[in-house]
């Protein structure tokens, strides 16, 4: 029985509970790409229509034996960042942590915070800022929400296949592809982490983290000794549960949290070492072949 990632959400849609001619129907929106007949977004806040290219909330890992899928196996994990945002539990939940007032809160989107020294255009932003009005002042704070990447082939193969097939039980994916971990945390978010979190840490304010656990358990899981003490560190990690309901749907609720400096972040997102200089060199024999032909002139 082979193994292998592919579409869990689609559209807000379990994959899994999903008719025929619906997974048709979602297809056929997938393959036309981005546009004004694509679905609403249901987790947005208004339902605006999907601007995801292909409408992929999220994948999961499934066993699949006779070209169908088998069973599901493992979390959802969350490739588009508005998928987060279902019925507004992060954000009330971060508004719960910092102790912020939930009838005098607000939210406010793309908030520059770096300005190009020449034109004094903004260059670079904070994503999510939720902050209350106070006597004196604000009490404000940022949100970084991060989805997972993921490498290998892309998904029209497994559009067109779902477009034209009948099956009870959907297709098995038809192709290899997995979560990039290392591109989404190392590569994408530290480096996010690195610009904010200490012009934040200088005003005086946290810089909060959304991700998915899959995401989360790649870079170490929770601490020996985790910290919910909002000042004994720089950075709030949020990992929301999503819960599979008997419909095929998936709910997302408030789930684990803990308190780390920009320090510690760092380590955990770094979560790599140098192999040795043997391990290297195995290797690389392993991949080491002749150069390519040359053209003669």
């Amino acid at each position: 029985m082979s193994e292998r990632y592919g579409i869990a959400e689609w559209y807000g849609h379990g994959l899994l509970g999903l008719t025929p001619s619906k997974r048709a129907r979602l297809a056929n929106h997938a393959l036309e790409g981005v546009g004004s007949g694509h679905p609403a977004c249901p987790f947005q806040e208004g339902q605006p229509k999907c601007n995801k290219k292909g409408g992929v909330c999220g994948l999961r890992k499934y066993s699949g034996s006779e070209g169908r899928i088998v069973a599901a196996l493992g979390n959802l994990v969350v490739t588009c960042p508005r998928r987060f945002e279902q019925e507004g539990v992060v954000f009330q939940w971060l508004a719960d942590i910092l102790g912020l007032d939930p009838r005098k809160s607000g939210l406010a989107r793309e908030v520059p915070f770096m300005a190009n020294t020449r034109t004094g255009k903004p260059a670079g932003k904070i994503d999510i800022v939720i902050g209350e009005s106070k006597r004196g002042g604000l009490a404000w704070h940022g949100l970084e929400i991060q989805a997972v990447y993921f490498s290998g082939l892309g998904m029209n193969d497994d559009f067109l296949t779902l477009a034209n097939d009948d099956g009870d039980r959907p297709r098995f994916p038809g192709a290899v592809r997995r979560p990039d971990w290392r591109s989404s945390s190392a590569k994408r978010l530290l480096p996010q982490l690195q610009i904010k979190a200490p012009t934040l840490r200088r005003w005086a304010a946290k810089m909060a983290v959304c991700v998915d656990s899959g995401f989360f358990d790649s870079i170490g899981g929770p601490s020996e000794n985790p910290r919910q003490d909002i000042d004994s560190g720089d950075i709030i990690w949020m990992i929301p549960d999503l819960v599979e309901t008997a419909s095929g749907s998936f709910q997302l609720t408030r789930g684990y949290w803990e308190v780390l400096t920009l320090e510690e972040s760092e380590v955990k997102l770094q979560s790599a070492r140098t192999v040795t200089r043997a391990e290297f060199e195995e290797s690389l024999r392993a991949r080491l072949g002749p150069f390519p032909a040359m053209s003669r002139p």
